[in-house]
């Protein structure tokens, strides 16, 4: 007899709960959120698993490449979905959350979620942590800005080295404001040090990266847009076309549409921010800096062609660059 699963996992102990082709119970437990440990409770009670599911979260990526690599079948769902079902419950809990999730596997209602490989999530890491360090040596430049304005001092534009040069000079005249500055001032650098460092890195991926290299070769798109791109599309096959790309990132129109009432509001703002945000700035760029006659040459390229062109009869053009079989 078939069995499905259901995990409920938090930080320490995960919730178990199977059930048979009919949806009854066969046996529930709670054991530490470790692979191994699920794997043999599930290899135990459950000898013909047929589905194991799993909500989409902090930790979902781990468990489910190593859950994965043991041999089971496990499934990740979109908590949002899981959501759904599981607020029927009248009272919540982690073991009647297990209950919910195994009986979606039983009945096969869930939106599968694609887990990334770890390479993706390294490279996504390693843009996350500079965009952070990013955020944060702006805001100490933002207050550093405000404390000397209170005191009639306005630092003005100021770019690269020229920022702390002058916020350095306008502090020397207040001692009692050079204490506040210059601590601000040190963090700043040492912020900027480590941007760098992460900057060199980004570089040595996209050169070492012949996919991130052809994106590059769209105007406006630099390295960091190229792999964040890379990174969060992981794998351009799960498109069945290229316009579903721009739904997954959230610059889609959302619509209501019920009886007498159609209405098409803003972009969705679903999937990756980042990524979104890293393309709408590409696009301003191209937009507003490059050239008309660069934009025009790069459009009429036979290597760029594909970009714009979908043959619907073949695989999507998207998917065939993102495979690399395109010349």
């Amino acid at each position: 007899m078939e069995h499905y699963v259901g995990l409920d996992v938090s930080l320490k102990l995960t919730a178990i709960c199977i059930v048979d082709r009919t949806g009854k119970i066969v046996r529930e437990g709670v054991v530490t959120s470790d692979p191994e440990t699920i794997a043999a409770f599930i290899k135990s009670h459950a000898p013909h698993v047929a589905r194991v599911g799993l909500e989409a979260g902090a930790t979902s990526t781990w468990l489910w490449t190593e859950l994965n690599k043991i041999g089971l079948p496990v499934i990740c769902i979109d908590a949002r979905h899981a959501k759904a079902v599981l607020k029927m419950q009248i009272n919540k809990s982690d073991r009647n959350d297990a209950v919910g999730i195994a009986r979606i596997m039983q009945c096969g209602w869930y939106k599968e979620v694609h887990v990334k490989d770890l390479d993706s999530h390294a490279t996504k890491a390693l843009l996350v942590s500079r965009a952070l360090l990013v955020k944060i040596k702006r805001d100490l430049e933002n207050q550093i800005r405000g404390l000397l304005k209170n005191l009639g001092l306005v630092i003005g534009r100021a770019k690269m080295n020229v920022f702390a040069a002058r916020a350095a000079e306008l502090a020397e005249a207040r001692p009692e404001l050079a204490a506040a500055v210059e601590p601000l001032l040190k963090a700043r650098e040492a912020v900027g040090r480590q941007i760098a460092d992460l900057d060199r890195k980004v570089m040595r991926l996209a050169r070492n990266d012949a996919q991130v290299r052809r994106f590059m070769t769209a105007p406006g798109v630099g390295p960091i847009t190229a792999l964040c791109f890379l990174a969060t599309i992981d794998d351009p096959t799960r498109f069945k076309r290229s316009r579903s790309v721009g739904a997954y990132v959230g610059l889609t129109t959302r619509r209501y549409a019920s009886g007498e009432i159609d209405w098409t509001g803003r972009i969705s703002k679903c999937g990756d921010a980042m990524l979104r945000t890293y393309l709408y700035e590409a696009a301003n760029v191209l937009l507003t800096r490059i050239a008309a006659a660069a934009k025009a040459h790069w459009c009429r390229s036979p290597r760029n062609v594909v970009w714009a062109v979908r043959d619907p009869d073949h695989q999507d053009a998207f998917t065939r660059r993102g495979n690399g079989t395109e010349p």
